[in-house]
């Protein structure tokens, strides 16, 4: 029996009407929208999973650490703000350290306490980006506030004459309000691009906090240019903030050592140990987590260091502040005795 072959022209005319039938379907397919793509529209935190008593526990000491951080920055604020002693550059800058603490705290950790005694633990998809965005600009603004807090000890110590011309109160704004505009502009590009990536499922993630770990782990069509980008963001602000301020604490410290007077070099070396305390604490957990992500920490490790600095830091930065400094205390004891007078009365 003799087969009939294919005319060449029919079979250009399949092909073609084949090619063009599978160009469709892959256009339609990169046409869908996001939100076709994205199911996920909530995720879990599991937080620290445990037994009920457990989570009650975490829940009272974390509202403790919570509330007495509030305290103790709207403290300081008050204090810098009634004492005109403290109207001066370095307690200004200190204000507002305290202020952008208070939301550095109050962007995961009311988010973080509801968990604890929530049964589903979840967050809705906006909320975490949002939580996301406001963790790591508020993050970065504070680098640049460290800088700017060891510049004006740098002119204070090292340029003691012309101090007042240059850290003048217009000098102080511009340098506050560009501290805050490059922090939150910072992050913003590639956090746009790991809010446009797909998620359809799992929607678990095992921390307290939508970071970008977890979240990179999470998305259907994972991204490594854009997980570059941000970890080499990351490590560019760090790493440029640290050596700009123990640059600016190295020259510090050689003028003092040439300070005549004992109480001069004391003073000194008080105000900006405070100042390095700070730093080391809230540096040396930011580059265990942001500068060498790939150390093979494990996720417990993780949640102790994102701890660390994201709520005990805020906590103690009142503490360092006020004990080592006498103008300070001296002014909290007259913020303290009021409210016990007008609790009193």
């Amino acid at each position: 029996m003799n087969k009939t072959p294919c005319p060449k022209k029919s079979f250009k005319c399949l092909s073609s009407k084949v090619t063009f039938h599978c160009l469709s379907s892959l256009h339609s397919l990169g046409t869908m929208n996001k939100s076709e793509i994205s199911t996920v529209t909530q995720f879990v935190l599991l937080g620290f999973p445990g037994p009920w008593k457990m989570q009650i526990t975490f829940f009272s000491m974390i509202l403790l650490v919570y509330v007495l951080t509030l305290t103790g920055n709207m403290a300081i604020i008050c204090a810098v703000k009634r004492d005109h002693r403290l109207h001066t550059p370095m307690y200004m800058f200190l204000a507002n350290f305290s202020f952008l603490e208070i939301w550095y705290v109050t962007c995961t950790v009311p988010n973080m306490l509801a968990n604890f005694l929530s049964k589903t633990k979840t967050i809705s998809f906006s909320s975490c980006f949002t939580q996301f965005y406001f963790f790591f600009s508020l993050g970065t603004t504070e680098c640049f506030l460290l800088c700017v807090m060891a510049y004006d000890r740098y002119l204070a110590i090292c340029r003691p004459l012309h101090y007042p011309s240059i850290m003048t109160g217009q000098l102080c704004a511009i340098l506050v309000c560009l501290c805050w505009l490059t922090g939150f502009l910072g992050y913003s590009i590639p956090i746009f691009f790991i809010f446009q990536l797909p998620f359809c499922g799992p929607n678990i993630i095992d921390h307290f906090l939508c970071d970008v770990n977890p979240l990179m782990a999470l998305s259907c069509a994972p991204s490594p240019i854009i997980k570059h980008v941000f970890y080499s963001l990351s490590s560019i602000i760090i790493i440029l903030t640290i050596l700009y301020i123990l640059g600016s604490y190295t020259l510090v410290l050689r003028s003092v050592l040439q300070v005549p007077s004992s109480a001069g070099r004391q003073k000194a070396f008080s105000t900006c140990g405070s100042h390095l305390v700070v730093v080391s604490l809230f540096y040396g957990t930011i580059m265990v987590m942001y500068v060498t992500p790939a150390s093979g920490n494990s996720v417990a490790m993780h949640k102790i260091i994102t701890l660390i600095y994201s709520i005990v830091t805020p906590f103690l930065n009142p503490l360092i502040y006020s004990l080592r400094n006498r103008d300070m205390k001296s002014a909290l004891h007259q913020v303290l005795c009021g409210m016990r007078i007008i609790q009193s009365s």
